[in-house]
């Protein structure tokens, strides 16, 4: 196993790991022994599990920052752009779906702790762009007036669990439950609710824009 790579291949199998059997659940010698290497160094990278789980936590966020600023380049309207954050925001069940289990099912641990700060800042800037994309639409008329920072925990209050009951192989289709997320929302704000079917049409523009800027991302790292 070359040098440089080790501390990225410890992160990828406690990343997974975590995602399979939580935080509590993993432990540095299970990961020394899938890599083939000494406890001494994980510790040598990382130094702590907590450690591990702040770099997850905040490569975690900015990837996801790097694909929702691209999606906003992407898709110019307000609705447009909140559907497209809409449809990531359920498609990370399938991309990126390790860390992003692991990340959702550690949440609780994650929020609030100095070692956390950098994580949190990521995670209140994504949180921000989300809600500036619901102010532009209110004040251009296009969502109705609401509450905005209560709307966008509500938001990501639905997709933080799906991790609990969305099944990759299951009946419906990641592409499915993104579109009715999105119909769901965006059928509640549209002050107009003639665009809501091309908004939601899982092969419509929007969602394809979302793939696109996921596979590049993917494609990137």
């Amino acid at each position: 196993m070359p040098a440089a790579g080790k501390s990225v291949q410890i992160l990828e199998s406690f990343t997974r790991r975590v995602a399979e059997s939580g935080y509590d659940g993993t432990n540095f010698g299970d990961i020394a022994e899938e890599l083939g290497i000494s406890k001494g160094t994980i510790v040598h990278h990382y130094g702590t599990k907590d450690r591990l789980l702040a770099v997850l936590h905040e490569s975690y966020m900015q990837r996801r920052l790097a694909e929702a600023r691209r999606i906003l380049e992407c898709l110019s309207a307000p609705a447009d752009q909140l559907a497209g954050l809409l449809y990531a925001f359920v498609r990370y069940q399938v991309h990126d779906r390790h860390a992003t289990v692991a990340f959702q099912r550690e949440s609780v641990r994650l929020a609030g702790q100095e070692m956390h700060a950098e994580g949190d800042r990521l995670r209140d800037e994504y949180l921000e762009l989300v809600r500036g994309v619901m102010r532009d639409g209110a004040a251009s008329g296009v969502f109705r007036e609401t509450d905005v920072p209560m709307q966008s925990l509500l938001l990501f209050g639905s997709a933080q669990w799906a991790w609990t009951w969305f099944d990759p192989e299951g009946e419906k289709s990641v592409d499915e439950i993104g579109s009715a997320f999105v119909d769901l929302v965006l059928g509640s704000l549209l002050t107009r609710r003639t665009a809501l079917a091309r908004l939601s049409d899982p092969d419509g523009k929007v969602a394809e824009t979302v793939r696109t800027c996921l596979a590049e991302a993917a494609a990137a790292s």
